[in-house]
């Protein structure tokens, strides 16, 4: 017996291997399994099962039968092949990202000894111990001491060297009594305690979850997209819809963009299904992960709440799945592959499980906006928000007016915004602060020369960092401990710090306002997802009075005293060569804008500009979604971008600029010209040409929609061209292929 195993290794071939004689009739089709593959161990999966062998060579036995039964549902198993199709990846790639070699072999959580006191003490026994043998002796005092608490053994290794073997001894002796249990592993420290509240819906959301419930005992796929404005009450329609889901005893995931973002839901989740809701992130513990993981599968959990890989929990019989902030550029995984967006997966799997589906946002993505548009998604509408909450008045700043009347040649915080902080302090209530940058400043450049202290391995500014006093390149992670005192170029003393990140509106403020509790959340700080949660309770809780942040506090979050909001800059990258820059922009400004006056008192946001005329910049300050959906849709229209048509890009990777350029430009013209549809763009070198010692250039494949419906042609080529021809091949250079890519810098 041979079976055919797709590796987590860069190739799309699989690799067969003889089945052990003892294995027959457990290695069944889409077990994992351990196999050597030249001199080392790899993990893999069955794809089949033969009676014979086609390969000619000699064939290798596997190792180890990692499952003993097939673990994945048949549709994760079926999610596990569209997604290996649909974003060119190796079955075996896709598969390791689905289930992952570090959740463990069995899905039990790992057992530890304990040790309790059996409250009988043998006064003759215990001198004895005492006398001769002392290890014992402690042991058993120890173990008395904390009764009734049972101890871990492990912890006992203060006292001794093999707890474990003096405590069988003292069971020997009938003092004490040993037994395994699990090790309790909590996810509680990313989640707010239990938010209990008492909700009194209005017409629209009446509406809304009217429709949701309707479609839910269908038992069919639905898709639908809530465009709700911020403060509308979106949170409270994912659990009434999710209760509708528990009592047909069917199960849902919630998916986040990010994990700032899990505390709050969290904690409302919990209030209302007590014992059923698991989180799931990046930031959990290997124990953490198994634990919860074997809890999913087994049924314990029926909800599961977490970014991106949330959606490949085990969970069976899902009946919705919710996707919230739909639009958000998280949920794009951008290495490794595979490059999936989980909203589009997600929709998959909704597909493949016969489940609803819930996009839901304040300003949906292009594309879902459209797609409701073409009566793929129910379009469902929040346009009020829940209670007493109103629409907070939004000023703009002209930041060249404010530098001409400060005489300062570049103002971080206005006049106005200073004003507006200063009275929200006085009243007691709250304000957030954008700014989309981390480190001090974003650049040093020498006024000698002109030269910008840059990156010594990317083309890219160093980025200065005032605490710790470093510099640090945010493409490749580059650190240079001490400033620079010269410029490297003219040995130039005359060095001036230019543009502003999330430190130096810290800084700032923290002079300007030295009685106030100021916090930052940017990556810098918030290493840990504890950590953000701890910050966010405590702004909760308003012992923080202003919270400074990039995009990851700009989204999702509701603080009833926040009354006032300030986008430091927002022409932040609004002028990037992409063409969703301005989609980018406009949410991040709507969104920042829609954390200000969610409570009865009344909001205000103020949005610092160089181009207040820009038009994504006025659409915004007006909250006029339509407006900006018209001007986006006519730009993307016109130049036949998303969601008219199928974008992917072919990025290619190596050391030599000149080879890696003529390598591009020859693949570019084997592709020219292949169908009606198909436009070629490039090799054009990357917006961040160099990374780590790496050039980068790109070409991008654009199959319009109105020839390719589907996006089935643009696949078919792909793969035909590239992955059959095995034109990844190339030696020292690498390429990546990026199907639907958010971003083209």
């Amino acid at each position: 017996m041979f079976a055919e195993v797709a590796l987590s290794i860069s190739t799309f071939q699989s690799f067969t291997y003889k089945i052990p004689p003892n294995s027959f009739g457990i290695a069944q089709v889409g077990c994992r399994v351990k196999v050597p593959l030249g001199n080392r161990s790899v993990y893999g999966v069955i794809t089949a099962i033969n009676n014979v062998s086609i390969y000619k060579g000699g064939v290798k036995s596997i190792s180890e039968i990692v499952d003993d039964v097939p673990i994945l549902t048949k549709e994760l198993w079926e999610l596990v092949h569209w997604i290996s199709y649909y974003y060119v990846t190796p079955f075996g790639k896709v598969f390791n990202t689905v289930l992952p070699n570090s959740i463990s072999k069995k899905y039990l959580p790992k057992m530890h000894w304990y040790a309790k006191y059996m409250g009988v003490d043998d006064k003759v026994l215990i001198a004895k111990l005492k006398k001769n043998a002392p290890a014992q002796f402690n042991v058993y005092l120890k173990i008395k001491k904390i009764s009734p608490v049972s101890i871990q053994v492990a912890s006992l290794k203060s006292i001794c060297h093999s707890p474990l073997s003096i405590c069988r001894l003292l069971e020997k002796k009938k003092l004490i009594t040993l037994f395994k249990q699990e090790n309790k592993v909590s996810t509680e420290a990313f989640s707010f305690v239990k938010i209990e509240k008492k909700i009194d819906f209005n017409k629209d959301q009446n509406n809304v979850i009217k429709v949701i419930n309707s479609s839910l005992y269908e038992n069919k796929f639905k898709s639908h997209l809530l465009h709700g404005v911020t403060g509308s009450g979106k949170t409270e329609i994912f659990i009434e819809s999710i209760k509708t889901v528990i009592k047909k005893n069917q199960t849902a995931i919630v998916l986040l963009p990010e994990i700032s973002l899990t505390p709050q839901i969290a904690g409302r989740f919990k209030s209302v299904f007590p014992g059923k809701v698991a989180l799931w992130h990046s930031q959990l513990t290997k124990s953490q992960r198994n634990s919860t993981w074997e809890k999913i599968y087994n049924g314990i959990y029926s909800i599961v709440i977490g970014a991106r890989s949330a959606i490949f929990s085990p969970l069976k019989n899902i009946g919705l799945i919710i996707i919230d902030e739909e639009h958000d550029y998280s949920y794009k995984q951008e290495s490794p592959s595979p490059r999936y967006h989980a909203r589009d997966v997600a929709i998959m799997r909704a597909k493949f499980e016969k489940a609803n589906i819930l996009l839901s946002s304040a300003t949906p993505s292009l594309e879902s906006y459209y797609n409701s548009i073409k009566n793929k998604h129910k379009y469902l509408n929040l346009p009020k928000r829940y209670g007493k909450a109103s629409y907070p008045k939004v000023q703009i700043v002209d930041l060249l007016e404010e530098n001409k009347e400060s005489g300062e040649m570049s103002t971080v915080i206005s006049g106005l915004l200073l004003d507006k902080i200063e009275k929200r302090l006085g009243v007691g209530e709250q304000t957030l602060l954008i700014q989309n940058r981390r480190g001090y400043s974003t650049s040093v450049r020498c006024l000698d020369c002109g030269e910008t202290i840059m990156c010594s391995a990317c083309k890219t500014p160093l980025t200065y960092h005032i605490h710790g006093n470093r510099f640090k390149c945010h493409s490749c992670g580059h650190v240079q401990k001490d400033s620079y005192k010269n410029c490297n170029s003219c040995m130039g003393q005359n060095l001036i710090y230019l543009g502003t990140g999330t430190q130096k509106v810290e800084k700032i403020l923290n002079q300007t306002f030295p009685d106030a509790s100021i916090a930052r959340v940017d990556h810098d700080v918030m290493k840990k997802g504890s950590s953000m949660v701890k910050l966010l309770q405590s702004f909760s809780n308003h012992k923080i009075d202003i919270l400074i942040g990039t995009q990851m506090i700009a989204k999702g979050l509701d603080f009833p005293n926040v009354t006032l909001v300030g986008i430091i800059n927002a022409d932040l990258g609004l002028h990037m060569p992409d063409f969703r820059s301005s989609e980018r922009i406009f949410q991040l400004i709507y969104q920042a804008a829609g954390r200000s006056g969610r409570g009865e008192k009344k909001g205000e946001v103020i949005i610092q500009t160089y181009d207040t005329q820009n038009p994504v910049i006025q659409a915004a300050s007006k909250l006029d979604l339509n407006k900006y959906y018209k001007i986006m849709l006519n730009d993307r229209n016109g130049l036949k971008y998303p969601p008219f048509s199928w974008i992917a890009k072919i990025e290619f990777i190596g050391s030599n600029s000149k080879t890696l350029f003529s390598l591009a430009n020859k693949i570019k013209n084997n592709l020219l010209n292949r169908y009606k549809g198909l436009e070629v763009l490039g090799p054009a070198a990357c917006f961040k040409e160099k990374i780590n010692n790496n050039f980068r250039f790109q070409i991008i494949l654009k199959s319009i929609k109105k020839y390719d419906p589907s996006g089935e042609r643009l696949h078919s080529f792909i793969n035909d061209n590239l992955i059959q021809n095995k034109i990844l091949n190339l030696g020292s250079n690498k390429i990546n292929i990026h199907i639907d890519p958010l971003s083209m810098i």
